[in-house]
């Protein structure tokens, strides 16, 4: 998986299309559930599983979902969306006893203050532990709408988008790294007004509206999604997203 000096290889790089903007978060689940061989009687814990995007996905392939999420409203659309499946409101630190085939941490690392302990305690209860990030601000074309919003807010770190250290992250919490690849999800806008009314509905956008003129922040974005728009007045911005496999050293109890 690493080269000698401990540099992660190039992943393999995978392009999906996407549903949209309503469902472009589709092809990354359904990479995720590929990559796990996600099927019927898979038991399925999805960490961090928001509104229940994921788990629906799981669902529908026969899978037997849990999902935990702080946020107490999303743990309950989550339950409306999967009523088949068990949902919590409880950190990711914190997971169900289980014992899980698969563990998934579908953009959940980033915003978590210790990733190597979520990671770690997926092992512990999971077979199989799989985490996704985004790739590097440089291969994701979405970062032009948060610059166009927040143009004083500092680029974020490389972090955990970097190869290299996302499988150092998955080492250091015990796992044993089987595979890493990348998955380009396009992300499509059928016209400017399918790309700015729900951008511009985002908390960033409200807070930007505050110090700016609407009609300036619009002309902001369009000028900035500029280099993305196609012949047919549509935009498309593509971005790169990690998916990191690994497996449990701790192993799993049987069905």
């Amino acid at each position: 998986m690493t080269s000698r000096q401990g540099q992660a290889a190039s992943p393999p790089r995978v392009v999906l299309v996407s549903e949209g903007p309503s469902g472009w978060g589709a092809p990354l689940y359904e990479a995720v559930l590929d990559a796990t061989a996600v099927g019927a009687g898979t038991r399925l814990l999805d960490l961090g599983c928001g509104v229940g995007l994921l788990a629906r996905a799981a669902a529908e392939r026969g899978a037997r979902v849990t999902g935990v999420d702080l946020d107490a409203d999303a743990v309950a659309q989550a339950a409306q969306r999967v009523p088949e499946g068990i949902f919590l409101a409880r950190h990711a630190q914190d997971p169900p006893a289980g014992p899980f085939d698969v563990v998934a941490a579908v953009q959940l690392l980033m915003h978590v203050a210790d990733p190597v302990a979520v990671l770690r305690r997926a092992g512990r209860v999971g077979e199989i532990v799989a985490a996704t990030v985004w790739g590097r601000d440089s291969e994701c074309d979405l970062r032009v709408l948060q610059q166009a919003l927040a143009p004083s807010r500092p680029v974020r770190p490389a972090a955990v988008s970097e190869p290299a250290r996302l499988v150092a992250m998955a080492e250091r919490a015990g796992l044993h790294v089987e595979s890493l690849a990348e998955v380009v999800v396009p992300v499509d806008y059928a016209d400017a007004d399918a790309l700015l009314e729900p951008l511009l509905a985002t908390p960033v956008a409200r807070t930007a509206a505050r110090r700016t003129d609407r009609g300036e922040l619009r002309e902001g974005v369009l000028e900035a999604v500029e280099p993305f728009r196609a012949a047919d007045g549509g935009y498309r911005l593509e971005n790169v997203f990690r998916v990191l496999v690994a497996r449990s050293s701790a192993g799993v109890s049987p069905r």
